[in-house]
């Protein structure tokens, strides 16, 4: 039977199979020997071991249409980064290394501001002229508030949706707001995992209909982006695509160089100073790993 890992602990991996609930599986050993881990995410072929226990074993992880490392999960559609407007205010820096680390896996990204309801229409206008340019979609919501909350479940649709942010944004409280009308028992999961005494936070996949997922990750408060060369960061910023090949010289990193085009569109306002500082400092990151 095909099925996906929707959580994986100390070597049990539990697996989500359409109509007939979890399964506790463990992998088999010839996993180990290739080098392959199964990942959270995962869709797996599963031997059925004890239909009353509910209990499986892997023989097999499907092809993966991606991966990431932080958090390690597999076959992400799409991710759906939320921060708070206020209390805390944006950190911007922390949510553009973010969106490079997407944007290296190709993976569509939308951006959840929670805390409308304490925000002022002010802060929504200047969120929307930070990231209009790079094209990220941008949806204003209160998750305490309960306000545009269909918006996001429209969004996460049909799709597994890595869900990430801080701590102190909200983030479990929208979370568990799109748990509301959760169509699949969970319970047997829960009770199977108690059993261990696991206390440690692991990404999970939680269902919300038979083929809507989404991905609850731990909060974070830092990402390391430099596993790459400095010369590769202009791409990962959409917003200059349209000036590349137009700077004065060939290969312009938009630094320090005379005649760039995204300078140029910086001081017309085209692109956000926002969005142009955190390139400066992710690039200078990049510069210094160089030396060490």
């Amino acid at each position: 039977m095909q099925g996906k890992i929707v959580k994986g602990i100390a070597g049990f991996y539990y697996v989500h199979i359409a109509e007939f609930g979890i399964y506790e599986c463990k992998a088999k050993g010839i996993f180990r020997k290739e080098g392959k881990k199964p990942l959270v995410g995962d869709n797996v072929e599963v031997d059925i071991l004890s239909e009353g226990d509910k209990e499986g074993s892997i023989r097999e992880i499907l092809p993966r249409k991606n991966e990431l490392v932080r958090p390690a999960v597999a076959n992400v559609d799409q991710a759906l980064i939320v921060f708070a407007m206020q209390k805390p205010k944006p950190h911007f820096n922390l949510l553009d290394r973010f969106l490079v680390m997407m944007e290296r896996k190709e993976i569509p990204v939308i951006l959840c501001f929670n805390k409308r309801d304490i925000a002022a229409e002010d802060d929504m206008d200047r969120l929307r002229e930070i990231y209009r340019p790079s094209g990220y979609r941008v949806t204003f919501i209160s998750a305490r508030m309960e306000e545009h909350i269909d918006d996001i479940r429209e969004i996460l649709q049909k799709k597994t949706t890595a869900v990430a942010g801080p701590s102190g944004v909200g983030k479990s409280s929208l979370i568990n707001c799109l748990q509301k009308n959760i169509k699949m028992e969970t319970g047997d999961i829960s009770r199977k995992i108690d059993r261990g005494k696991h206390t440690t936070r692991h990404s999970e996949l939680i269902t919300v209909d038979e083929d809507t997922y989404i991905m609850d990750t731990p909060g974070f408060s830092s990402l390391y982006v430099n596993d790459f060369e400095k010369e590769n960061l202009k791409y990962y910023f959409p917003e200059f695509a349209s000036y590349e090949g137009t700077c004065k010289f060939n290969g312009c990193d938009h630094v320090h160089e005379p005649g760039c085009a995204v300078k140029t569109a910086l001081s017309e306002e085209k692109i956000h100073a926002v969005r142009y500082q955190s390139y400066l400092e992710l690039y200078k990151e990049l510069k210094d790993k160089r030396r060490f």
